[in-house]
């Protein structure tokens, strides 16, 4: 677009790409210009108006001497802002020490991912993920069902459903309450299930009994939840709410400063006794006898090697010699915990290097 600008009294056609400003008064032909301006300043930066970005000063600053106070001056505002402690210089006794190999993060992989478990008439299902995965699974799995949750507590990991009717019981209403918690191996969780009835019209009566109401309905429920789980065995949905249930491992190797290691469970007596068996069994223990009365396994443990028999070995079958027994494991009952150690065939102490690597072979294979 073209104007006409006087300028030193000669007329001259000048162009502009913003404004069409023929025939517009002198004071908007100025503010114009002047906004002109204003965005061709703002387009340049700050640079233009001698400023400059000092942000990474401080890589070109160069050390300088250390303020020196004159005497009998005040120097407490020159003082250390963050000083850095002194670390004392101690005197360390060396001592001959085997340093135990790292405990697996979870050696025993579950011939299923899901699985129930039972003992003494109490059922669970075993899944090896973390409670915090877990239970955004249970939850999914209940809506689906047709059971929503009345109350769900991450912290706790408890959820308890709403009453609901089944078509095959006319007169009572039912519901179910789960705890998840974390198993006795690292990133699993077990979960547990109570079932609670009460007649109709009478629900706000019933109270949570230790176990179930009807043995049959928490069996069906655990069964639909673990196929349920085992089908959606992908999902990696995590719940921030439940990432701290359960606390503390529900078995773990406890290493005294003054007396032998041992392998301590959080678990019922009849409970850890079973999963000793098993987890010695597992782990490459022949068990020779066992005295559950006096909490006494009698087990022969040979490491695996990979020699070849000789040649009289095996023409004379050498592989049927009689195991004898070397180690006893010990199940005790201490407080609230049970207690798993390891001593030899005589009941003698062994030194902590073979003690510790013992025991994490059967923490390691718990379950």
């Amino acid at each position: 677009m073209k104007g006409f600008e006087l300028l030193c009294g000669t007329p001259k056609l000048f162009k502009t790409d913003f404004y069409q400003i023929d025939g517009l008064p002198i004071t908007m032909k100025r503010l114009i210009s002047a906004l002109n301006i204003v965005v061709i300043l703002s387009l340049t930066g700050c640079g233009w108006l001698g400023l400059r970005d000092r942000s990474d000063d401080y890589l070109l600053a160069e050390e300088t001497a250390v303020t020196v106070v004159p005497q009998g001056m005040d120097k407490s505002v020159l003082g250390q802002i963050y000083p850095i402690p002194e670390i004392p210089v101690a005197s360390v006794e060396l001592v001959e020490f085997d340093v135990p190999r790292p405990q697996p993060a979870s050696v025993n992989t579950f011939e299923q991912s899901v699985k129930i478990q039972s003992l003494e008439g109490r059922r669970w299902v075993l899944i090896n993920v973390p409670p915090s995965e877990i239970w955004p699974r249970v939850r999914n799995v209940l809506n689906r069902s047709g059971v929503p949750a009345a109350l769900a507590d991450g912290s706790e990991g408890i959820i308890e459903t709403v009453w609901v009717k089944f078509n095959s019981d006319d007169e009572n209403s039912h519901r179910f309450r789960f705890q998840i918690s974390p198993g006795v191996q690292l990133d699993s969780a077990e979960i547990s299930a109570v079932h609670n009835q009460a007649p109709r019209a009478k629900e706000d009566q019933a109270q949570w009994p230790e176990i179930s109401d009807d043995d049959q309905r928490e069996k069906d429920m655990l069964s639909l939840l673990a196929s349920d789980l085992a089908a959606s065995a992908d999902s990696a949905s995590v719940s921030l709410l439940a990432q701290d249930i359960g606390g503390e491992a529900k078995v773990e190797v406890v290493i005294p400063e003054i007396s032998d290691p041992f392998v301590m469970a959080k678990l019922s007596f009849d409970r850890t006794w079973a999963s000793t068996l098993y987890s010695a069994d597992r782990g490459g223990f022949a068990i020779i006898d066992q005295n559950r009365s006096e909490a006494v396994i009698y087990v022969n443990y040979t490491p695996e090697t990979t020699e070849e028999p000789g040649f009289f070995a095996r023409w004379f079958g050498g592989s049927d010699k009689i195991l004898e027994v070397n180690y006893r494991i010990l199940v005790q009952t201490v407080g609230a915990n049970v207690e798993i150690r390891i001593v030899g065939a005589e009941g003698q102490g062994l030194n902590k290097a073979e003690t510790l690597r013992l025991l994490k072979i059967l923490r390691s294979n718990m379950s």
